[in-house]
């Protein structure tokens, strides 16, 4: 019965006070459909391969034929239009030692935008959206550092908010994840992923370095010709010295990458859809996965735990221009895969998409 009323209520336009859904009732107004081309190829080489060097922006520069004055210029404009959220290192949240999880939340649409907010409150949440199309409204992600519960965290979020329902999925198999995509050609990306990893959800042992480290890389650098001379200075190190450890960091599988986080909508690719999918017993989930993940519009695709109010076991996030679009992908990605039941649930707030502050 309470279900049955959460629906309907889902099922009414948002109050005037929430911002339009991004679905095909409407779209974000502002978007970088201004950008020309040497914006687009500086967004394609930021967001994969920063360079790690002296003077990173000149070398950008050479590359693209641009002066670094032009691509710092550039550069500028895209974060003041907020397609550009920050230029870092991103780390493995589960290589540091940190536990994290996925929630799904469910709340009556007239406490769903408070709950929201004070859910935001903690540090550890860095994706929060609410999400159409299902009970559960609101999804977001969790991390909490070592000797820290997880679920006692969530057990008291879910009774302040004074949710419905709580549902904890955690990554059971990990398939892809990688957020790229081609800015030139205004569609996704295919990057590299590694799903029989046995190592991908074992924490690596942190020096007390390695902590101070991730306390300067993780933060946004500035716009300037040498900006990694400060970071080096703080550390007590040479530039060489800086770049060697994030090297380093890499290889142990703490650090991703370095590179630029865009705001996918302001980028132009307004549209994301959480792909849940209903894997039968008889199919073989691995193979479902990887079939998913080769999409080239997929960021994310991974296996979580199901409930018997919650049978979709694979998630694949597909971002792209349009709805229609996300609808297409999901069609071909259902006849690669062999999957007919599935679900689009498209995100119609984002509350907050930042990267997680470690060992702060």
């Amino acid at each position: 019965m309470v279900r049955a009323m959460i629906r309907k209520a889902q099922s009414k336009p948002p109050a005037q006070s929430e911002p339009a859904a991004a679905s095909k009732r409407s779209a974000p107004k502002r978007d970088a459909s201004d950008m020309d081309l040497d914006d687009r190829r500086i967004l394609n080489v930021i967001q994969t391969r920063f360079p790690l060097t002296d003077e990173p922006f000149k070398a950008i520069g050479d590359e693209l034929g641009l002066t670094e004055e032009g691509v710092l210029r550039r550069i500028g404009e895209l974060k003041r239009k907020h397609v550009v959220r920050q230029i870092s290192a991103i780390f493995d949240t589960r290589r540091l030692g940190y536990t994290t999880c996925l929630v799904a939340m469910a709340f009556d649409p007239e406490r769903l935008h408070k709950s929201a907010l004070l859910i935001n409150r903690h540090p550890g949440v860095s994706h929060n959206y609410a999400r159409e199309g299902h009970y559960f409204n609101l999804w977001f992600t969790l991390a909490v550092p070592p000797m820290e519960s997880l679920e006692g965290t969530i057990k008291e979020m879910a009774q302040r908010t004074e949710a419905l329902e709580c549902r904890l999925l955690p990554v059971i198999r990990f398939f892809k994840i990688g957020v790229n995509f081609d800015m030139v050609k205004e569609e996704g990306a295919a990057v590299s992923y590694d799903p029989d990893n046995p190592n991908w959800n074992r924490a690596e042992k942190v020096t007390p370095f390695d902590v101070e480290a991730v306390l300067e890389l993780q933060e946004d650098i500035a716009l300037e010709s040498r900006p990694f001379d400060v970071i080096a200075q703080r550390l007590h190190l040479t530039n060489r010295e800086l770049f060697d450890i994030a090297n380093g960091l890499q290889q142990r599988g703490l650090m991703r990458r370095f590179s630029a986080v865009l705001h996918h909508r302001r980028a132009g690719f307004k549209f994301n859809a959480m792909s849940v999918w209903r894997v039968p017993e008889t199919a073989n989930s691995a193979e479902v996965g990887r079939a998913l993940a080769k999409s080239k519009w997929v960021t994310h695709c991974y296996e979580r735990p199901t409930y018997p109010d919650w049978p979709y076991s694979h998630f694949a996030m597909i971002h792209a221009t349009t709805q229609e679009k996300c609808e297409e992908i999901a069609k071909e990605m259902s006849q690669e895969c062999g999957v007919s039941d599935y679900m689009l649930l498209f995100s119609t707030r984002e509350y907050k998409k930042t990267r997680v502050r470690y060992f702060v």
